[in-house]
């Protein structure tokens, strides 16, 4: 967030303390270097120059929090968590109907324009509360409709995770605009996620892995779903299924349904990722695919909570 200089005066001494000041789950902490007592401005300016970088790494890894999938959260780690739950969550009896249209109306404008749609807020809104269709592909229209009903499956089914419930929501949002809907990846279809530059950023699972990488990741949650706070049980589930990437097409909508799910069947309210959010989202999955790194992606998802707050006021 911020590095400054922080100076204490002890008696005739001056000592001067390099101060990087981060945020993790909400809430700002800080990480201070010793730089020195009574230095000149020309060591002082030096001694900043010297410890810059060497407090940066301190502060990446104080942010870290490591993969539950591969490696259990220490009982403090988990503690730090739990105390996510104070923070932006909303008790889900305070969305009433109206919250989730304004919900559905949001999160299937934001989920779909990550994607690429061409499709206007205004627009969804007129084809989901008044079934007026806009000047837009069938594809487009068919996928908002598709996204929302999605959001209405997740909140009456039970399921928490299977591999039905996936091939179920990516047919309920893609049956009427692709011819793969409701299927896994057929042997030899593998797919990559490339960058405007045509450069490779991520590589899906091979497609001979898929049922056994998802059966695994289904085994995982049903071992854990009581051991973590809903918030990293949902991370784990969505970055772990957008590394796999399951689909031909439509991982991402799915994940964050999926994420949603989750936290759903937990009593926590709906999370949405908006578009004006999508760098600090890729950003995230990214933190998580290089080094297993959860936190960027529960710092977001706070983020998000209180803008959810905010709109639903």
């Amino acid at each position: 967030m911020l590095m400054y200089l922080e100076i204490k005066e002890v008696g005739s001494r001056k000592k001067y303390y390099l101060v990087h000041a981060y945020r993790i789950l909400g809430k700002v902490k800080k990480a201070r270097v010793f730089l020195g007592s009574n230095l000149s401005d020309d060591a002082l300016s030096q001694k900043v120059k010297d410890v810059e970088l060497v407090l940066e790494t301190k502060v990446a890894t104080l942010k870290t929090l490591g993969d539950p999938y591969k490696t259990s959260l220490s009982p403090s780690e988990i503690d730090e968590l739990r105390t996510m739950e104070g923070r932006g969550r909303i008790e889900m009896r305070h969305l009433s109907e109206e919250d989730w249209a304004k919900f559905t109306e949001a999160f299937t404008y934001d989920t779909n324009a990550i994607e690429g749609s061409t499709v206007t807020k205004g627009e969804v809104r007129k084809i989901l509360t008044e079934n007026k269709w806009p000047d837009r592909s069938k594809e487009e229209i068919s996928e908002t409709t598709g996204v929302s009903d999605a959001v209405s499956y997740i909140r009456k089914t039970k399921d928490h995770l299977s591999l039905g419930l996936l091939k179920t929501l990516h047919w309920i949002i893609f049956k009427n605009s692709k011819g793969f809907a409701g299927k896994f990846r057929a042997r030899g279809v593998e797919v990559s996620i490339v960058n405007s530059a045509g450069t490779i950023i991520h590589q899906g699972a091979k497609s001979t892995q898929v049922v056994s990488l998802l059966s695994r990741l289904v085994g995982w949650y049903k071992s854990n779903k009581w051991k973590y706070p809903p918030m990293v049980l949902a991370v784990v589930i969505h970055n772990q299924f957008e590394m796999i990437h399951p689909f031909q097409d439509g991982n991402g909508r799915v994940g964050r349904l999926l994420l949603n799910n989750i936290l759903l069947k937990h009593g926590f309210p709906p999370v949405n990722i908006e578009l004006k959010k999508r760098r600090e989202y890729y950003a995230a999955l990214k933190a998580y695919e290089t080094s297993g790194n959860i936190r960027p992606m529960l710092d977001l998802m706070l983020a998000e909570y209180r803008s959810l707050k905010k709109m639903l006021k």
